[in-house]
Order: structure tokens, then sequence, then C-alpha cells
């Protein structure tokens, strides 16, 4: 699916930051596609954030006067006017029990969500279920269900084992698996299964 088809049918949210740039830039030209463009000003973000500037846009490959003052236009107006997201980024299993404090010091297995924009920002962090674990219980539609609502790109599921051993069982186990085949179907990434215990974790 396109960018634009994207943007239009699930919101900004579950769009990467590369296709973001894809869309401010528009079609490149005979000498370098949009997305070679797109991949260097990624670069140069990741490389000086906000210290981007005009000298630094249009001397992309690709990047001409008119393009790269649209677009230090709206870096601009992003700074006067967007608050920044305060939500934190989630780029590992660590980052992601960070979020899980909670379910560590539950005496009863509790199951939870996380969702995700198209960033890895955190959106939301749930607990959508409470008791034994097992697939009757577990059931995607009530997983995936914030998800949509949420318009996430992907999601991390976590539950706890308060017998303090965080080995996944059979069971975890074709949750685990029921859960990925339900997100390929709706296009929502299911980046892991996380079990937490007081003081330990096991990713799936």
């Amino acid at each position: 699916m396109m960018p634009r088809e994207k943007l239009a049918k699930y919101g900004t949210a579950t769009l990467t930051d590369l296709e973001l740039l894809l869309l401010v830039i528009g079609s490149g030209n005979k000498q370098v596609s949009a997305r070679v463009t797109a991949t260097q000003i990624l670069k140069l973000l990741k490389e000086k954030g906000s210290e981007v500037t005009y000298r630094d846009l249009v001397g992309v490959k690709g990047m001409g006067v008119a393009k790269t003052s649209e677009m230090i236009a709206l870096f601009e107006l992003g700074r006067r006017y967007l608050i920044p997201a305060d939500e934190p980024v989630i780029a590992s299993t660590d980052d992601a029990v960070e979020q899980l404090k909670d379910l560590r010091s539950r005496r009863q297995e509790c199951f939870a969500v996380l969702t995700l924009d198209g960033a890895n920002r955190l959106i939301s962090n749930e607990i959508i279920f409470q008791g034994t674990l097992d697939r009757s219980i577990v059931h995607p539609r009530e997983i995936f269900a914030r998800a949509i609502e949420d318009r996430a790109a992907s999601i991390i599921v976590a539950h706890n084992h308060p017998s303090g051993n965080p080995r996944p069982s059979e069971e975890d186990i074709a949750v685990t698996k029921r859960i990925q085949e339900a997100g390929e179907l709706l296009g929502i990434k299911v980046l892991e299964h996380i079990i937490v215990t007081k003081s330990d974790q096991w990713s799936i």
C-alpha cells in the first residue's frame, strides 16, 4: 500500500518516518528516486534532529530550492505550533519491560498490550485480561480492538508469571502464534510476546 493510501485509510500513526518523508517529497526525478532522497534526509534528521538547516537539505541529491524551502517551512511550523510527543520510543525488549513494571508484582496472571505507532512510539499500555492464560480467554478480537482504535502500526503483548519462572509454557507459545496470525491478517505487526516475573523476563 502506498503511503498516501495508507495515510487516508489508517492515519498518520501507522506511517514510518520514511513514508512520511516520501509524502512531503512527492516524486523523484531522472537522476534519483524519491526513496533515495527520503533515506538521505532521514539520515540527516537522525544525526542533527531539529538542527537540520536549509544548506543541509539543499545539498541532498533530488532536493531543489522549492522542495527544500517547503520542507524547512514545515519543520519551522512544527517547532512553533506542534507539541512534541511525551511518550517513549520502544526500541528494544528492555524498553518494553520498563513499561511493564505494574505486571511484575501482580499475584494473578495478567495480559497487557502495548500499542505503538509507525516510529515505535508508545501509544497506550493496557491490561486487558486477568486470570490463567489460555487460548479460550485470550481472544485476538480483544487484543486488536485497542490496536485498531489507536491506529497502531504494531503491538507488543505481555503477561506475568507469578510463580517466578519466566520460561514460556506450551500454552504461552500457542497463544503467541495465534496472536501473530491474527496480526498478519489485520496488517498489525506483533513484535514480541514478553513474559515477566518479579525479577526476570523472557521474550518469545
